[in-house]
């Protein structure tokens, strides 16, 4: 199947900033960055959401990078990871990192690993690189499948191997969705070969390129699975003493929570942190209180124009996890005894759904208490993504009895 590469142009969906901003605004403060420095991959993954490839036609330069730095270490971010596209394929990518760094803060790497020969390996290490994580999705079959490309996966396991030698920490980063679902216990027992410190897995999205393939989504339904078997996961990690990290988009609240959330106080989803502890920065210059949230809705302003502190301060599309209540909630989301505290979870992964936050049905105790009613719920596309980056379709959500088959059924 050929994957579609969008023709880009400047990106640019900021709006007015408020006059000034509150005292909410002024004590919320990023500790954690994402930074997509190019849109350039040398891969075309079939769940992409930012359907990268090309780069975008106005990616900040050095030197406008270098000032986002400071600009980052002065509004009190502590740690930043640099993604892509593909971070190497940006001649300068060593010289940002050792600028991060320079600034007091913590860098890391997350990559495809196509490239990442040991050559790069030792000039990230020699730049002050914290980590690097690779992504890993399954094992050689479906991760090759996934990728779009016969070889990605022996070329992930070479870089990790590369960074090894290189005497960088390594983690491992996993998307779960139909191709990957059966590999988990087999991949887990890898990545403890392998010798990570570290394995981060989230849900396959219906952005990007994953909204051109639903079939590789899982159906809410079945984490009635997956939801057991990632916590059986984390514990063997936690036993092992590698750190198991969920995506946001992964748990709430079941019985499994304090499983895969053993790390966080009271071991359990803290909801939302978009414009709250996180930060999203595109290679244009636009700014997100999220990475992954999508750029027309989302974005509140870019660094060509505005100072960082203001697009954190005063952006309406940084604030919403600020100002949002329980009247934002609908569907099964809004009457659910968690609604105060979840407040729908991921927001990315619900708006991109149904063009709006505030119900979310990848959720393990939404699924248990549709199943213990003998119900269950089940996501069919009804408009096709239009191919920009971070983009989406659109789904709706027919609940059914729990033990009818359908054809997008994966046993």
């Amino acid at each position: 199947m050929t994957r579609r590469l969008p023709l880009l142009g400047a990106s640019r969906h900021e709006a007015p900033l408020a006059p000034e901003a509150r005292p909410v605004d002024r004590a919320s403060r990023p500790r954690y960055c994402v930074w997509e420095i190019t849109l350039r991959c040398d891969l075309a993954c079939r769940h992409c959401g930012s359907r990268a490839g090309h780069a975008r036609p106005d990616e900040l330069d050095t030197e406008e990078c270098l000032d986002v730095i400071r600009q980052l270490a002065e509004l009190g971010v502590r740690e930043v990871s640099l993604i892509g596209g593909e971070v190497y394929l940006r001649p300068d990518w060593t010289t940002l990192i050792a600028a991060v760094r320079d600034h007091g803060m913590r860098c890391g790497v997350v990559t495809g690993g196509r490239g990442m020969t040991l050559e790069r390996a030792r000039a990230a290490k020699a730049a002050g690189i914290s980590g690097v994580s690779v992504s890993l999705d399954g094992l050689e079959a479906a991760h090759d499948q996934l990728r779009a490309l016969r070889g990605s996966f022996q070329a992930a396991r070479s870089a990790l191997h590369a960074l090894r030698q290189a005497d960088i920490p390594i983690a491992v980063n996993t998307q779960v969705n139909q191709l990957s679902r059966g590999d988990l216990e087999g991949l887990s027992e890898l990545l403890f070969e392998l010798g990570v410190y570290g394995w981060q897995v989230q849900l396959t999205v219906a952005m990007g390129r994953a909204a051109d393939n639903p079939e590789l989504l899982l159906q809410p339904y079945e984490l009635l699975d997956v939801i057991p078997r990632l916590a059986a996961l984390a514990e063997a990690c936690h036993a092992r003493g590698v750190r198991f990290e969920p995506g946001n988009n992964v748990g709430y609240f079941g019985p499994h929570e304090h499983a895969l959330r053993r790390a966080l106080p009271g071991q359990h989803t803290r909801g939302c942190t978009a414009g709250l502890a996180t930060l999203g920065i595109e290679a244009s210059g636009d700014v997100k209180g999220c990475p992954s949230l999508p750029s027309r809705d989302y974005v509140g302003g870019n660094l060509r124009s505005s100072t960082l502190q203001d697009i954190w301060e005063r952006a309406g599309a940084l604030r919403f996890t600020r100002d949002r209540t329980e009247a934002e909630l609908w569907g099964f989301c809004k009457s659910c005894y968690y609604a105060r505290e979840c407040r729908a979870g991921c927001s990315w992964t619900s708006h991109v759904l149904f063009g709006r936050r505030g119900n979310n049905p990848y959720c393990h105790h939404r699924a248990l208490e549709l199943a213990a009613s003998g119900r269950r719920e089940r996501l069919v596309q009804t408009a096709k993504a239009p191919g920009e980056p971070f983009d989406q379709g659109h789904f709706e959500l027919v609940e059914e009895a729990l033990g009818l088959k359908h054809p997008d059924y994966v046993e």
